[in-house]
């Protein structure tokens, strides 16, 4: 929701694509006093697709880009591990939620998870976050159905980042 994904994974810089809007909704998000924080699954690490070092100089690129767009990412959080590995930090498990709450002091009823996926939405559900926003782009039109099969909701349905942003800001919630 950030970048654009793809099915063969983001490997390198030279493959991440920011979404439009998506600096300027960090931004806007930044000014008005709210703590960015990333959770991600990234199992191309353990699949041996790239390396660890790799993913963490993509996460310091996207740290920078965001900085120099007046935003700021407070911290990334990932996973490496393959869906197999039956890991407590890959998405839907509220792992990474937990650890950055408690990293950076984030009362998580308080939180906000906006996502582009099924799991995004199950991780915001299992950790008890305030509010769970999709967001259409990436896997979210594949994800509205897959929720509704599971009878899990969804407090705002998105159609980009600077829509769920602008939800958030507005006091919708």
């Amino acid at each position: 929701m950030i970048n654009r994904d793809s099915p063969g994974y983001i490997k390198d810089w030279n493959e991440f694509v920011f979404l439009p809007g998506s600096l300027a909704a960090l931004q806007r998000l930044t000014t008005a006093g709210f703590s960015t924080i990333i959770v991600s699954n990234q199992s191309a690490v353990n699949r041996g697709l790239m390396s660890l070092e790799t993913l963490i100089d993509m996460h310091r690129r996207l740290q920078c880009a965001v900085t120099a767009s007046g935003g700021h990412i407070a911290d990334v959080f990932f996973c490496p591990h393959r869906p197999d590995e039956g890991c407590d930090c890959r998405k839907p498990q509220p792992g990474l939620i937990l650890q950055a709450c408690h990293r950076h002091g984030v009362d998580v009823n308080k939180s906000f998870m906006i996502g582009d996926s099924a799991k995004d939405i199950e991780c915001a559900r299992n950790a008890g976050c305030a509010a769970a926003i999709l967001v259409k782009t990436g896997n979210g039109m594949k994800a509205l159905q897959i929720l509704a099969h599971r009878g899990i909701s969804i407090d705002f349905v998105a159609e980009n980042l600077a829509d769920a942003s602008d939800w958030i800001l507005a006091g919708n919630h």
